[in-house]
């Protein structure tokens, strides 16, 4: 796994990328994903809660473009690290250090 975007900049959401960016994702999206939660929660149909679903799935897709744009080598380092060790974060806490250090949590 070279990188967490496809050639023409856009996020592939692999289970590695999800997982180092969770932390990220928890917080920018914590809107949208409440929202989704409420809405199932009112409503158990899958349909009536597409438009919310898709609300979250563009936040997560644009939080990861943005932070591969600002964080390109320590985020593909650390999503490597996380695709090599099948996402076990303790095998890869000095490139998740790296990682919030150069996109800290905001």
């Amino acid at each position: 796994m070279a990188s967490a975007v496809d050639a023409s900049g856009d996020p592939i959401p692999t289970s590695a990328v999800l997982m180092s960016s969770a932390k990220h994702i928890g917080l920018k999206c914590r809107e949208e994903n409440m929202a989704f939660l409420r809405c199932k929660k009112q409503d158990p149909n899958p349909e009536k809660c597409l438009d919310k679903g898709q609300q979250v799935t563009r936040c997560v897709l644009g939080l990861l473009k943005d932070l591969h744009q600002r964080c390109t080598k320590e985020m593909d380092e650390y999503v490597g690290c996380m695709y090599y060790n099948t996402n076990e974060f303790e095998l890869c806490r000095k490139e998740q250090e790296a990682f919030e250090k150069a996109c800290p949590l905001e």
